[in-house]
């Protein structure tokens, strides 16, 4: 399991954010966020990254680590 789509997990359910509603705020598809989170995407591009710590408001470090 890899830190990213743990931590993008934890990160969601404490703001209360179904995957959809994610995947809306940041302006990325919804299957990409499914696809992190099952571990199926391990290798998001940054823009990804970025967009989706902007819509959680964390840094893409804390995303990644």
């Amino acid at each position: 399991m890899s830190n990213i789509q743990t931590t993008l997990r934890k990160l969601r359910e404490e703001k209360g954010l179904s995957q959809e509603k994610l995947a809306r705020l940041s302006d990325v598809a919804n299957n990409t966020i499914i696809k992190i989170e099952a571990g199926k995407n391990q290798n998001p591009t940054l823009d990804t990254l970025k967009k989706i710590s902007k819509a959680l408001e964390v840094s893409v470090d804390d995303l990644i680590k």
